[in-house]
C-alpha cells in the first residue's frame, strides 16, 4: 500500500533518449541522490539524475521522515566501539546536516509541512542503557535533556529529549527541489564500463557516477550487498488518534515510533530482518493502535527497508580504490533524512575536490573488527540460505495451499514457491533469489518473496522490487 507521502503526485520526467555527456550522473532519484543533484547544481556542476521508476517512490516515498541526529542508541555505542572523535565527527555532521535542510527549505520558501520538535528516545525498562547515551550526548555537546513525564498513553521508565529536530513531508520537499535538476525516470542502469554508464534507454558519458541506490547495482568491487544487511519496519496512519507534540522512538526491543502529520498519527515498529519473521506485524501495530487508541481508525499502512551495517554508520565515498571518480551512497540504517543530507555533502566535496572533515568516518574502505563480524555472519546467512534451496522436495503440493496463503511445494517434481489468492488462483514462481540463488521465504503482510540472505524482494507474480538483484525470478 503506498504511503501517505506517496498519494501527492510528482512532477513526472521523461525517460533518457538517446545519448547523454555531462559531468556527473547519479543513478537513484531518493532523497540521498535528489540532495547530491542538489548541492552540485549549486557549485554549478553538470549533474544528471536516473531512476529505473519514478523518483522518492523508493524507500524515501516509505519514511517516517524524521529530521533529527537522534539514532537511537548510537553516540554511546560509537564512543565505546571507535572512541570520542568519532563520535563527535558522527554528530557534528548530523547536525550540519539539519541545518542545511533548515536553510535550504528557508532560502527557498519551501511549503513542505516542516516543523521543529523535540525528538525523543524513551524506554520502559532500560533507564540504565539511555542515561549513559544521555551523558555521552551531553559530551558530544548536543543539546538534550532527560524527562520523567512523557506526553504518552502509556507509562515510560525515562525519556531523552534532542532539542531543536523536525519532522516534514518529503515528497513535497523533494518536489520542489527537483524543478530544476536534469532527471531521467523509467530510465534503469544496467551496466558500467570505464566512464560510460549503459541504461536501458541510452548510455551517457560521465566524469563522476554516483551509485545512489538502495544497494549499489554493482556488486564487484566492494561487495556492498554483503557487508550490509535488510530489515523491514511497519507503519501505520491512524485518524481519530490524539496529536502527538515531538518525535518518540523506543529503545526497547518491542519499542514502538510515533509522529504526528497534519491531523494523523504514525504508529511504527515491528522491525526484523528482510526474509525473516514476517508475518503479523500489521495485525501487531493494529493491536497496540486498539490498546492504546481505541476510537482511532487506520488510513493507511505501509513498509519500508533499511540497509544496515555492522558498526551503524553509513558507507559513503569512493565504490572502491580501484577508482577515483566512483562514488557510493547506502547504509543509512533506518537513519536516511539526516544521513541523506551528509552524504550530499561529502560526495559534492568530492568531487570539487575539497577535503571534507567526515569522509574518513564514512569511508565505504573502513574495515574494523565489526565489519570482519558482519562478512562471516552474512557469510553464513548465504551458505545457510543456498543450502536451503538444494535441500529436499517438500511433500507439499498445490492442493495443500490455502486459500490466501503460499507455501514452498512440490509442483511436477520441483521445488516451486506458490501463492493462492482468495479466489484459489495460483501463482507459481521459482524459489532462488535471481541474485545468488538463496531460497526466498514468503512474507504473509506483504504478499512478497523476500531473501533472508541479502534483501532481495519479488512480489507474488515473481516481479523485481528490491535489489541487490537485477532481475526477476
Amino acid at each position: 500500500m503506498d504511503s501517505i507521502w506517496q498519494k501527492d503526485k510528482l512532477t513526472q520526467r521523461n525517460y533518457l533518449h538517446g545519448n547523454l555527456n555531462t559531468d556527473v550522473v547519479i543513478v537513484g532519484g531518493g532523497m540521498a541522490g535528489i540532495l547530491c543533484g542538489y548541492l552540485l547544481k549549486e557549485n554549478n556542476i553538470r549533474c544528471a539524475i536516473i531512476e529505473q521508476g519514478k523518483i522518492a517512490q523508493g524507500q524515501t516515498g516509505r519514511t517516517t521522515a524524521k529530521i533529527t541526529i537522534q539514532h537511537n542508541i548510537i553516540y554511546s555505542k560509537l564512543v565505546r566501539e571507535f572512541g570520542f572523535d568519532t563520535a563527535q565527527k558522527y554528530a557534528k555532521a548530523n547536525i550540519e546536516a539539519l541545518k542545511n535542510y533548515h536553510r535550504i527549505i528557508s532560502q527557498n520558501n519551501i511549503k513542505c509541512h516542516y516543523q521543529k520538535c523535540s525528538s525523543y528516545l524513551y524506554t520502559l525498562n532500560n533507564q540504565r542503557k539511555l542515561l549513559l547515551e544521555a551523558s555521552t550526548a551531553r559530551k558530544l555537546g548536543i543539546d538534550c535533556e532527560t524527562v520523567k513525564d512523557l506526553k504518552l498513553p502509556f507509562k515510560t521508565n525515562l525519556g531523552l529529549a534532542f532539542k531543536n529536530q523536525a519532522h516534514f513531508n518529503p515528497l513535497e520537499f523533494i518536489e520542489e527541489i527537483s524543478k530544476e535538476l536534469i532527471i531521467y525516470e523509467n530510465t534503469k542502469a544496467i551496466g558500467i564500463k570505464k566512464n560510460r554508464l549503459y541504461t536501458n534507454k541510452g548510455t551517457v558519458s560521465f566524469k563522476h557516477i554516483v551509485f545512489a541506490t538502495h544497494v549499489p547495482f554493482k556488486s564487484f568491487p566492494g561487495l556492498y550487498f554483503a557487508r550490509e544487511h535488510q530489515e523491514r519496519s511497519y507503519v501505520l496512519a491512524l485518524e481519530n488518534a490524539p496529536k502527538i507534540q515531538g518525535m518518540y522512538y523506543g529503545i526497547d526491543d518491542d519499542g514502538i515510533s510515533l509522529r504526528s502529520y497534519e491531523d494523523l498519527l504514525l504508529l511504527g515498529g515491528c522491525s526484523h530482518r528482510t526474509g525473516q519473521n514476517s508475518k503479523d506485524n500489521y495485525k501487531k501495530l493494529r493491536s497496540i493502535a486498539m490498546q492504546f487508541f481505541p476510537n482511532c481508525k487506520e488510513v493507511a499502512h505501509w513498509s519500508a527497508q533499511d540497509s544496515m551495517t555492522p558498526d551503524g554508520i553509513p558507507y559513503i565515498g569512493r565504490f572502491s580504490s580501484l577508482y577515483h571518480n566512483r562514488y557510493v551512497i547506502t547504509g543509512f540504517c533506518k537513519w536516511g533524512m539526516t544521513n541523506s543530507m551528509v552524504a550530499a555533502q561529502i560526495i559534492t566535496d568530492y568531487i570539487k575536490g575539497n577535503k571534507n572533515s567526515y569522509c574518513d568516518i564514512y569511508s565505504p574502505s573502513r574495515f574494523n573488527r565489526s565489519c570482519f563480524s558482519q562478512l562471516c555472519h552474512e557469510a553464513g546467512k548465504s551458505v545457510k540460505g543456498l543450502s536451503a534451496s538444494y535441500l529436499a522436495v517438500p511433500d507439499k503440493t498445490l492442493n495443500d495451499v490455502k486459500k490466501g496463503t503460499a507455501e514452498i511445494v512440490n509442483h511436477k517434481g520441483k521445488k516451486v514457491g506458490v501463492y493462492k489468492n482468495t479466489e484459489g488462483k495460483c501463482y507459481i514462481v521459482p524459489v532462488k533469489c535471481s541474485h545468488l540463488g538463496c531460497q526466498l521465504q514468503w512474507n504473509d503482510d506483504e504478499k512478497t518473496w523476500d531473501c533472508p540472505c541479502h534483501g532481495s524482494r519479488f512480489d507474488y507474480k515473481g516481479k523485481l522490487i528490491d535489489g541487490p538483484a537485477q532481475k526477476g525470478i
